[in-house]
Parts: C-alpha cells; sequence; structure tokens
C-alpha cells in the first residue's frame, strides 16, 4: 500500500477531516499548490477558493477563507478561518460574503487594504460563479 499524507482541516468551529490521504491541493496566497506524502516543509497563508482532497476514487472540495497551511514531518494541517464542504455552501452564502467584502472596500482607507479585500472580492465572485 502506498504511503499516504496525513491531513487535517480545521475551523474555528470545528474540526472538518482528519485523515489519511493521497494529495491536497490547496488554495495558497502566491496560488493553489498540491501536496503528496513527503512534500517539502513550508507554511502560507491562504485566500479564497477551493481546498480539493483526494483519496483513491474518493474527493473531497472544501471552500476556505483566510488562514494558514503548513506542510512539516507528520504532514498537512489548513488553519482555515473559515471552511465550509462545497455540498453544503449555499449561494445566499456566497451573495453575503461578498456584500461584507464591498463594504469592507467602500470603507477601506489604505491602499494596500484595498487592494487586499478588492483581490478577495475577486476570488469570491468566481465562486459564485461556480455555483
Amino acid at each position: 500500500m502506498a504511503e499516504k499524507l496525513n491531513f487535517e482541516l480545521v475551523s474555528p468551529e470545528r474540526l472538518l477531516l482528519s485523515e489519511a490521504v493521497d494529495t491536497v491541493v490547496v488554495p495558497g496566497a502566491e496560488g493553489d499548490f498540491g501536496v503528496f506524502v513527503n512534500h517539502a516543509p513550508m507554511m502560507t497563508t491562504l485566500r479564497v477558493g477551493f481546498l480539493d482532497v483526494s483519496n483513491g476514487s474518493d474527493s473531497d472540495r472544501f471552500f476556505v477563507k483566510g488562514g494558514f497551511a503548513e506542510v512539516g514531518e507528520k504532514g498537512l494541517s489548513v488553519l482555515a478561518e473559515q471552511a465550509i464542504k462545497v455540498a453544503d455552501l449555499t449561494a445566499d452564502f456566497v451573495d453575503n460574503e461578498i456584500k461584507v467584502a464591498q463594504a469592507a472596500l467602500e470603507a477601506a482607507k489604505a491602499d494596500s487594504v484595498k487592494a487586499a479585500i478588492a483581490f478577495s472580492l475577486n476570488q469570491l465572485n468566481e465562486v459564485r460563479a461556480t455555483l
């Protein structure tokens, strides 16, 4: 049997997934990246997007917003500010997130804050388009 990657996905509310898997594709701040067993250690922040987990013929997809991903000796840990299984994700939820981001963009003063919010808003609109 091939080695598996130990993976945990945690949100502030609960542990969403903790199992040995084949691969995880993570929406990192610098772009999506795949993690397999024996991946080099690294740490990054998350952007708004989809996290894909593959295990044999099974797969799970989660919407994540913010947080951190860390690859270490024991596997991959994702600590998401918000994580929802895509099967449970509704258009109303995403529409509300878009409204919140738009309001934050209008209220932002600093250009760097505006740019970060605009990027997240763009990602949310892409998520909405996939629903």
